[in-house]
């Protein structure tokens, strides 16, 4: 008898109990003072993700009624203002690119993108593949019958439909990604900038494509966001720019088969959308690069400043070398306050720096750019204060190029903002990003500072990253303090690959 277990040992295990959920109304002063439009925070109490009212379906109906009212802001134009009158659509601020594209790139007269030659000045369509096949499924799903106005209003509702499915996708990757701080999208579903730029352009078609990535990469699925980044890319260039980052963290891990296989899979992915039409069209497939690279300086940038105050206008080959050293200079900054950082960078935090840089940097700036930022901003600084003030300033810019192209299209009138007006827009817009950056790095540089590490998490975005330990490091962080990436009043040591309190 004395070899039968005991009651004891024969008790049924019982699973581990999932990780409590992050509360924003609890940690976040502005979270918590916004709450009380709703009832007030969030009680212990609160059945989160055990009823139909889950995180992921509350915040994907904020984004399509947000969605919604960004579609409402532009029906002054939708009604007219996209048709009658140079300036009407600039003052009342609901521009898009769309309607007035239908026409332009051939698609109400059945042209081929990237096959057929277009009528115009612009000899063929100047996107890339991937969107260009988003903007042909689209014009297939416009009845060519009625007038043009009617064809383009049309046509604009139909890419409206499906840029609000790419906008509910992003909302439900974002939400997804860090499993104990899914509320953080609510930043990207409650967003003003996200609603006011949504329909300018097709830029939110890379976005989910990007963010989806992102998601993947969190769970641990290398291949599956090599595919979907390199199909972001092929829509849009700058999704590339999240494997400079993979690769400096992927090597302070030693993660090099995990970079391999997301580096393979986003090759891979962007020469099947491309190779096609390279091979068939080169000369239309060539025209979005040569179009980046022969365009002069342009809307938002600095460089429009600069230009502004001088007798001559910068040339563009100068303008393209310097540019192209500030963003190399940028990322070799990142690059050594990856390696140098005490705790290794989040995957997050990265990925923003370094699009953030290239927006910087760049010649030109879209209103609609900042979907870029959004979702990143989310994940790498889910703080709202910061994200306001951030957001503050995107749509000081975003109504002052506006005003400013009815100023310089209203003729004598001058019904609008003028050159320094819009120059102080601009200001805002670069600030106002320098500053996320700024937050970010320090919290880069001083993880106890981190929103997301404050509750003892490692990286709930970086997958393989996540709890790994290093195998390069050199400068400060051959040295990090004991109380790296903790938020406690008496941090106990950090063991790589382990959470603060030594748990795997």
């Amino acid at each position: 008898m004395c070899g039968m277990p005991s009651a004891e040992t024969t008790r049924m295990s019982r699973p581990e109990p999932e990780p409590e959920m992050v509360r924003p109304t609890r940690e976040d002063e502005v979270a918590a003072a916004g709450s009380e439009f709703i009832g007030g925070p969030l009680g212990v109490r609160a059945l989160l993700g055990r009823s139909w009212w889950s995180p992921v379906r509350v915040i994907a109906l904020v984004m399509l009624g947000m969605f919604a009212l960004g579609m409402i802001q532009k029906f002054p134009c939708y009604d007219g203002s996209w048709f009658f009158g140079a300036s009407s659509q600039y003052t009342h601020a609901c521009y898009s690119d769309i309607p007035h594209l239908y026409q332009g790139r051939g698609f109400a007269d059945g042209l081929v993108p990237y096959f057929d030659k277009l009528p115009g000045d612009m000899d063929y369509l100047e996107y890339p593949v991937l969107t260009g096949v988003f903007m042909e499924v689209a014009a297939w799903l416009t009845p060519g019958s009625g007038s043009i106005q009617h064809q383009e209003q049309v046509y604009w509702m139909v890419n409206a439909g499906m840029l609000m499915v790419c906008a509910a996708f992003i909302a439900v990757s974002v939400t997804r990604t860090h499993r104990r701080r899914p509320w953080d999208g609510l930043l990207v579903a409650l967003a003003p900038a996200f609603a006011l730029t949504a329909t300018i352009n097709w830029d939110l078609f890379a976005v989910a494509l990007t963010a989806a990535a992102m998601l993947m990469w969190s769970r641990g699925r290398s291949l599956a966001f090599g595919v979907l980044l390199g199909l972001a890319t092929a829509a849009k260039l700058y999704p590339v720019l999240l494997l400079g980052p993979l690769l400096v963290l992927c090597w302070r891990a030693g993660k090099w088969r995990a970079f391999g296989v997301a580096t393979g899979g986003a090759v891979l992915a962007w020469l099947v959308v491309n190779v096609p039409v390279m091979l068939l069209a080169p000369e239309g497939w060539s025209k979005f690069y040569t179009f980046s690279q022969e365009r002069g300086v342009d809307f938002g940038s600095f460089w429009l400043i600069i230009s502004q105050h001088m007798d001559t206008p910068l040339n563009t080959e100068v303008v393209n070398t310097l540019a192209t050293a500030l963003m190399v200079l940028a990322c070799l900054g990142v690059a050594g306050l990856t390696l140098t950082a005490p705790r290794r960078p989040r995957f997050a935090q990265l990925a923003f720096l370094v699009v953030a840089a290239f927006i910087l940097t760049n010649k030109v700036y879209s209103p609609q750019y900042v979907l870029w930022l959004i979702p990143l901003a989310a994940l790498a600084r889910p703080k709202w204060r910061d994200f306001l003030i951030w957001q503050a300033c995107e749509v000081a810019y975003f109504l002052g190029i506006w005003l400013y192209l009815a100023y310089t299209t209203s003729g004598d009138k001058h019904q609008g903002l003028p050159t320094e007006g819009y120059q102080l827009a601009i200001a805002a817009h670069l600030l106002g990003t320098l500053y996320l950056c700024a937050v970010i790095v320090r919290d880069i540089w001083m993880p106890e500072r981190d929103m997301v590490r404050r509750g003892g998490e490692d990286d709930p975005s970086g997958g393989v990253l996540d709890g790994a330990e290093d195998v390069f490091v050199f400068g400060y962080a051959t040295h990090p303090p004991q109380h790296a990436g903790y938020g406690g009043e008496l941090p106990p040591p950090v063991h790589w690959g382990k959470d603060p309190g030594g748990s795997l």
